[in-house]
């Protein structure tokens, strides 16, 4: 069992940057893969980031790239997503996702985090 929490969430302005934290209670080297997803109210949850076991390998949706980076430091057994840029749309529910069964980007991982707000104010 694997438990994820994730912490760094807040309230922040449009055009702000936070930076999200997941801290996993196993080695994060033995999972072969790690991502981020957020839900907004009334709308399912979808896929943010991904990285692959080594970190040599990122994903990203379409929505967030260039301006978010995911990253892991297997050493501290934690994953990272650096927000930039945010706009008021990045408002969700933030989770942290461990092992993935079927594809970094569909939401088939083993273990989910609680999730962390992040808020974007216009």
């Amino acid at each position: 069992q694997v438990q994820l929490v994730e912490s760094g969430g807040g309230l922040v302005q449009a055009g702000g940057s936070l930076k999200l934290s997941c801290a996993a209670s196993t080695r994060t080297a033995s999972s072969p893969g790690m991502g981020w997803f957020r839900q907004a109210p009334g709308k399912e949850r979808e896929f943010v980031a991904a990285i692959n076991k080594s970190g040599g390998t990122t994903f990203y949706a379409d929505a967030v790239k260039g301006r978010f980076t995911i990253s892991r430091d297997n050493a501290k057994n934690t994953v990272y997503l650096q927000m930039n840029s945010l706009k008021p749309e990045d408002t969700a529910i933030y989770y942290c996702a461990a092992d993935p069964r079927e594809g970094y980007k569909t939401r088939s991982y083993n273990y989910w985090g609680q999730g962390t707000q992040v808020t974007v104010s216009s």
